[in-house]
């Protein structure tokens, strides 16, 4: 029996998931989860074999949340399964130790046997995600994605510094660098850039 944990903040989705994997003779789901830090708790009450979970959650996100299950549980093999088709999304994934990544509106049989794929520790990846994952690399460090994501926020250069406990003049660098990376004019279009590549 593979013991599954799920993650997904919609309620729907969620019971939709659970519902479809307890038919799988094979598959168990051991816990549910609507958001990444109570995620976090179900992989530590039940050491599944394998975690499902969305990108976009509150509390901790699906990358987030599968980087501190590589940490803390090695052996917890991690499948994200979103909406969000972009390359970006899926270089991270895997370097925080994702073996699987899916789409949302793939079909339905398809996440029972990613799961199994998983499992046996092989990879599931969107084979059309795969092939643009590799055309287009991300540019942003991380110091760099940080503030850009407190930027998309609306916070000023004092609100980044002061919450990232860098100086102004850090924070301005680190935009500039930012802005020029993704081939935006200001910092807005530079957020929006790097959040429509899957970069933020």
């Amino acid at each position: 029996m593979i013991r599954v944990v799920l993650a997904e903040d919609q309620a729907l989705v969620l019971g939709a998931l659970s519902a479809l994997l307890s038919l799988e003779s094979d598959l168990e789901v051991v816990g549910t989860a609507a958001d990444g830090a109570a995620a976090l708790e179900q992989v530590r009450l039940h050491q599944p074999d394998v975690l499902v979970t969305d990108i976009e959650m509150p509390r901790l996100s699906g990358l987030d949340l599968a980087a501190q299950v590589r940490a803390g549980w090695p052996g917890v093999r991690v499948v994200i399964v979103t909406t969000f088709g972009r390359a970006g999304y899926l270089r991270r994934a895997l370097e925080v130790g994702a073996a699987g990544y899916l789409l949302k509106d793939a079909p339905a049989a398809g996440l029972a046997g990613a799961i199994r794929q998983v499992h046996a520790g092989g990879r599931a990846i969107d084979p059309t995600l795969a092939a643009e994952a590799w055309g287009e690399s991300d540019p942003l460090t991380d110091r760099e994605r940080q503030v850009l994501r407190a930027a998309e926020t609306g916070q000023g250069t004092a609100a980044i510094a002061a919450a990232l406990g860098l100086s102004e003049g850090t924070v301005r660098n680190y935009l500039s660098e930012a802005i020029g990376k993704v081939g935006a004019g200001n910092r807005a279009e530079a957020a929006r850039r790097a959040r429509e590549k899957g970069w933020l």
